[in-house]
């Protein structure tokens, strides 16, 4: 199966609390926001990530964002009060770090090698 488009949803529990945070994540405001508890941001030009009100669901996302410079991204998110988790190597060269945002979801941050 091929897409034209992907939108991958991160459940949360309080969507105030969360868009705040993501904003600072992203280090912008949302692209889209499509009603009064969700936001979207678009990260390529086939690739959005949107934050959704969905108590029942929230702190179960899995989301992995492959960056260019994994290290500078990190560093930018650091500077702006987000620590992420150790970075781990994988065989092939490939490195992964992950950030929990405040209900849970795991966000990684990888480079491929």
């Amino acid at each position: 199966m091929r897409a034209a488009l992907l939108f991958g949803g991160i459940p949360v529990s309080d969507y105030r609390l969360a868009r705040e945070w993501y904003e600072v994540f992203f280090g912008r405001e949302p692209d889209l926001l499509p009603h009064d508890t969700e936001a979207a941001w678009q990260l390529t030009d086939g690739g959005w990530v949107y934050v959704v009100a969905d108590p029942t669901r929230a702190g179960g996302g899995l989301l992995t964002i492959l960056v260019d410079d994994l290290d500078e991204r990190l560093a930018a998110l650091a500077g702006r009060g987000i620590e992420a988790g150790p970075v781990e190597t994988f065989g092939s060269g490939a490195r992964k770090a992950v950030v929990t945002d405040p209900d849970g979801n795991a966000i990684g941050l990888g480079q491929a090698s």
